[in-house]
């Protein structure tokens, strides 16, 4: 029983330790967006284009187009 307790215990550690760490890059992530927009009026959709197009841009260099 207490073997079983001290398991369910680190379990919860860690996965509060994940939740934070997630839940801290997620709003990191969120103040850059929101900066970026306001400073500079990139808006999510321009900075997916641009993601999207530098991969498409990395691939056509690895095939050696």
């Amino acid at each position: 029983m207490i073997a079983m307790l001290i398991v369910a215990w680190i379990v919860f550690i860690i996965l509060w330790k994940l939740l934070k760490a997630t839940v801290s890059n997620a709003l990191t992530a969120a103040a850059i967006l929101i900066l970026l927009n306001i400073g500079f009026g990139i808006t999510p959709q321009d900075i997916w284009h641009y993601v999207t197009q530098f991969a498409q841009n990395l691939s056509q260099v690895q095939s050696g187009k």
